[in-house]
């Protein structure tokens, strides 16, 4: 069985983190989305929170892709992640060129630490090229709306958090 642990903070979870997971079903036979629980880092979304709305977007998955997905925490090193979870590949999803440069250097890393596990690249859908976590806080932080970027669980909880004005 051909495992991968898609590791990320999904501060909040996006349509692009969702397209990168519904594209790695297609290759992987199990997908752990690791979140990351980084106690040097504030989040704006607690972990808690942030496991049950990537829960709920992946409720939206095809049944036979869902049933393949698992929703997990870790803090340390990824690939310490991957061998908790028996994976042998880490997935990282790239946006756009400027994304590849540190996502080498982290590729670099990981396979240095642990060299049987090796990082796929899955290139995000053309249609959520622009989307990342940090821009969908600063435009829900200015009551902008970012319904088009992000589940609707999702949106909700930007909106407890960020009244629109």
């Amino acid at each position: 069985m051909r495992s991968a642990v898609y590791p990320g903070s999904f501060d909040p979870v996006t349509l692009g983190h969702l397209d990168v997971v519904e594209r790695a079903t297609g290759v992987f036979d199990r997908l752990v989305v690791a979140v990351l629980a980084n106690p040097r880092k504030q989040p704006l979304l607690p972990l808690d929170e942030r496991l049950a709305l990537l829960r709920a977007a992946l409720a939206g998955l095809p049944a036979d892709r869902a049933a393949r997905v698992e929703v997990a925490s870790f803090d340390g090193l990824t690939v310490d992640a991957c061998r908790a979870h028996g994976a042998a590949s880490i997935v990282r999803g790239l946006r756009v060129v400027s994304d590849f440069e540190l996502e080498l250097q982290l590729a670099h890393n990981n396979r240095r630490l642990a060299p049987g596990i090796d990082t796929v690249f899955l290139m995000t859908s053309l249609e959520h090229a622009y989307v990342s976590s940090t821009l969908v806080r600063e435009i829900a932080s200015f009551g902008g709306d970012v319904s088009g970027m992000v589940p609707p669980a999702v949106v909700e909880a930007l909106g407890r958090r960020f009244p629109r004005r």
